[in-house]
Parts: C-alpha cells; sequence; structure tokens
C-alpha cells in the first residue's frame, strides 16, 4: 500500500516537471526562431523608411493598413479581416512657428526663435497668426492665482518631469494633464493661446514633442503647442530676470470631418475552442513629426511577429488568437472601440488580451490588469519562463489604450509589455522616434516574452 501511494504521488509531479521541460522547451525554440529571423528587422524598416508618419486620416495610415494586412497575410493568418470605423480626422499643415521679443537690462530689443510642434487637435491660428505678452504658470494653482492677468494672453505651461520616479511612465501620467486640458483651462479666462512644456525630460536637446488634447463645448477652442526643453530654459531665464516677453505664434492645424479607417485583423482559428478568443496588438497610426518607429512601430511588428513564430513552429492553438493593428489610438482610440463593440455585438468571448505599446526597448515583463486573485497566482507560477528573457517582473496596473475596452465590455483579464521606460520619452511623439532609435535585438526580446505569454494563456487557460 505504501508503494502504490507512493506512485500515486510522484506521477502528477513527474507530469507536472514534464510539462515544465516541454513549455521551456518550446518556448527557448520561439526565442531561437526571432532571435535568427530577418523578418522583424525587415518589416520596421519597411513601416518607418517606406510609409514613415501614420496619422489618422492621412494617405500614409491608408498605405500602412494594406501594407498590414499583406504582412498579416504572409506571416501566415488564416483569414485577415479589414474592420471599419470612423476616426478623427486632423490635418497639421504648414509649418508650426513661435518667436519672443524682449529687452534686456540695457533696453536692447532682442528676439529669440522657438522650436515648437502644434498639440494633436489643436486649433490653428490661421496665416496670420497670435501676438500677445506671454504669461508663465508652473502649474494649475498657479494659473487661478493669475487669472485675472490671463486675458489676451499666451500661457506657457511649465511644470517638469519628476525625476525622481523611476518609471518614467508614471512621471508622464501626472504631466500629461496640462497637455490635455490646458488650453480649456486657460481659454476660461480669456487666454489666446497656450504653449506647454514638451511631456519629455530629455536632456540637452531641443525636439518639441506633440500629442493630443481636448476641447470642452464650454469654452472658446484656442491654439496649442509645445516647445523643446532647450526653449523652456531660455523662456525660464527671461521670466527669471522679470523682463517681459512677447510672444507671436503661428499655427495651422485644422481639424476635418471625421473618417474612414481599419482595424487590421489578422485570425489563427482555434482547434479546441474556436470560440474563445485571445487577442494580441498595438496601435498602427502614429503622430506627425517622425516615423512613429517606438510609438507604436515596434508594437505593431512584435504583434505580427508573434503570428510568424507560432506559425513557423507549426503551433495549433487551442483558442482562436486575433492579431489586430489598432486604428486611431493617438487621438481618439475609436478602433480599439469599434473592435470592442463589434465583439459586444457579435456576443464574442474573449478570455485574454495582450498589448504592446511602450516602445521596443528591453523588456522588463507584464503589467496585468486582473482583479482576480486565483488568475494573477496562476500566471505568477509562470515568472521562471520568462526570466531567461528579462521578462519575469510582473506587476498589477494597466494594460493599455487599445485592449481597456475589452476590459469595459467583458471583463477580459488583460496585460501590456513592459519594457524599460527610461530612454521612451526622450522620443516619444517627437522627431527623434525614427527607426535609427529602434534597437532590433531589444525589440525581438519583447516579441519572443509576448510569444510566450500567449502560449502559456492559449495551452493552459486562465481558470
Amino acid at each position: 500500500m505504501k508503494k502504490l501511494v507512493f506512485i500515486l504521488f510522484f506521477i502528477p509531479l513527474f507530469a507536472g516537471a514534464q510539462n515544465a521541460t516541454d513549455d521551456s522547451l518550446f518556448i527557448h525554440k520561439i526565442a531561437v526562431n526571432i532571435l535568427s529571423s530577418d523578418a522583424s528587422y525587415n518589416n520596421i524598416h519597411y513601416l518607418t523608411k517606406n510609409i514613415g508618419q501614420r496619422l489618422s486620416g492621412s494617405p500614409h495610415m491608408y498605405i500602412a493598413e494594406q501594407w498590414g494586412a499583406q504582412v498579416l497575410k504572409n506571416a501566415g493568418a488564416d483569414n485577415v479581416v479589414l474592420q471599419q470605423c470612423m476616426v478623427p480626422h486632423w490635418v497639421h499643415n504648414g509649418t508650426d512657428k513661435a518667436m519672443v521679443t524682449y529687452k534686456d537690462k540695457n533696453g536692447n530689443a532682442l528676439q529669440y526663435v522657438l522650436n515648437i510642434l502644434s498639440l494633436g487637435n489643436s486649433v490653428g491660428t490661421g496665416a496670420n497668426g497670435v501676438q500677445a505678452p506671454l504669461v508663465r504658470v508652473n502649474n494649475f494653482d498657479e494659473l487661478e492665482e493669475k487669472k485675472n492677468e490671463l486675458k489676451g494672453k499666451i500661457v506657457f505651461y511649465n511644470n517638469p518631469f519628476d525625476d525622481t520616479l523611476i518609471n518614467t511612465f508614471n512621471t508622464y501620467g501626472k504631466n500629461i494633464i496640462y497637455r490635455i486640458v490646458g488650453a480649456d483651462r486657460a481659454s476660461k479666462y480669456d487666454a489666446v493661446a497656450v504653449m506647454i512644456r514638451s511631456m519629455t525630460n530629455t536632456p540637452g536637446q531641443n525636439y518639441p514633442h506633440t500629442g493630443s488634447l481636448g476641447y470642452s463645448d464650454s469654452v472658446k477652442k484656442i491654439p496649442a503647442a509645445a516647445m523643446g526643453l532647450q526653449d523652456v530654459k531660455k523662456l525660464d531665464s527671461l521670466f527669471d530676470e522679470s523682463l517681459p516677453v512677447t510672444c507671436s505664434l503661428t499655427t495651422y492645424g485644422t481639424m476635418l470631418p471625421d473618417t474612414i479607417a481599419h482595424n487590421i485583423i489578422g485570425e489563427l482559428k482555434g482547434t479546441e475552442h474556436p470560440e474563445q478568443i485571445i487577442t494580441v496588438g498595438g496601435h498602427l497610426d502614429s503622430w506627425y513629426p517622425a516615423e512613429g518607429a517606438n510609438d507604436d512601430g515596434t508594437g505593431i511588428v512584435q504583434t505580427i511577429e508573434v503570428l510568424r513564430v507560432l506559425r513557423a513552429l507549426n503551433y495549433q492553438p487551442k483558442h482562436t488568437i486575433h492579431f489586430v493593428l489598432f486604428a486611431n489610438e493617438e487621438n481618439g482610440t475609436r478602433g480599439a472601440k469599434q473592435y470592442a463593440d463589434e465583439a459586444k455585438h457579435n456576443n464574442e468571448q474573449h478570455i485574454f488580451a495582450l498589448e504592446s505599446d511602450a516602445g521596443g526597448f528591453t523588456p522588463r515583463g507584464f503589467s496585468f490588469d486582473i482583479t482576480d486573485a486565483a488568475i494573477m497566482q496562476k500566471i505568477n507560477t509562470w515568472k521562471p519562463f520568462f526570466t531567461p528573457y528579462y521578462g519575469d517582473r510582473f506587476t498589477v496596473g494597466e494594460a493599455g489604450a487599445d485592449v481597456s475596452y475589452l476590459k469595459d465590455a467583458f471583463h477580459t483579464p488583460q496585460a501590456g509589455l513592459s519594457p524599460d521606460s527610461q530612454r521612451y520619452f526622450y522620443i516619444h511623439h517627437a522627431a527623434t522616434d525614427v527607426f535609427e532609435n529602434v534597437d532590433i535585438r531589444e525589440m525581438k526580446l519583447g516579441a519572443i516574452n509576448m510569444a510566450a505569454l500567449i502560449y502559456l494563456v492559449d495551452k493552459y487557460g486562465l481558470q
């Protein structure tokens, strides 16, 4: 009897160890395949250098859609669908210009040209521009203190990044409010325009960083632009000396009627539970100053790599997997909303979603937006599989804007790839977000971790 008990006890332990070995070996095959393949390099190079910026509604966005559909087919998708959605159509137009004039303490009239970019969705000044005294405010509390001084002025928001926070996304989360509602807050007090300190901690550079703002219906829409940090330093020196500063600002941004775009969805059909869907994706659109390489070209390429490597290794998924190149994350998230709305209308079952939209840097792990303790306990047992690939730091937090709509619709467990964030805001929404600032090997490591997570979720489920 004791011998029989020992055998019965030993069998499940042996089976568990064998499964772990098999999983480690398969994930190693994923890594070897991705690291030795040129596919991800070729894809990110073509997307950035042959297509470039991909703002929603722009001609380049439609070129990118067709490219994405073809690459998903080439990677082995069973089916590729172009899912239509209506997206905002903001056009940058023209070349943004700004210059400040001031008198030094000796009374000499001087000028200084600023390097600026319109904020996305901002109204433009028109060809005549605006010229007005510039008022510096360091935060919204100071805006309220100076509210009686703002009529007819241009407000300069100067709220710096908190460099004491290790995760730079936390700093971005604190500061983004000035970009999003700064124009509205200043317009309430009859300011004629705003300029903001760019959402970056880039040392020694002067690239302005754009990004979307939002207008309310209760106040007049006024132009808004961002400036680089060297220009901020110059303006600070003038204000610190209490020198009156006048600014001339010319921008041409225009919001056109909504237009048609598409989510590009590649599908691998499940063999056991085809009705249950796992989603993995990134967003295909990007801002206009550069090539959208890390935001979110790398996420797009990693998504395609997950599909390609599973096909290359002849993996047959149990669940249906959707590989989604989302439309319009940057100034509306309309693609993500359409994906979730159609899924809900069709009574689909979405069991997991994974997003990559934090740059193609060295992976550190994943941020899981999961409240079920039992599911997180199960996921945490998988950490050793990710340790060789630097992806074993599992935290609980936000997963990503595009997959968040699935959470709202289905309470879908979800995750976001978490690369190292230290360099991300050097290039985010700026002219520096180009192919040359993508490290191909780091991007590949992110794809390995994503493919491993999709494999484990598909094989074992989350329940």
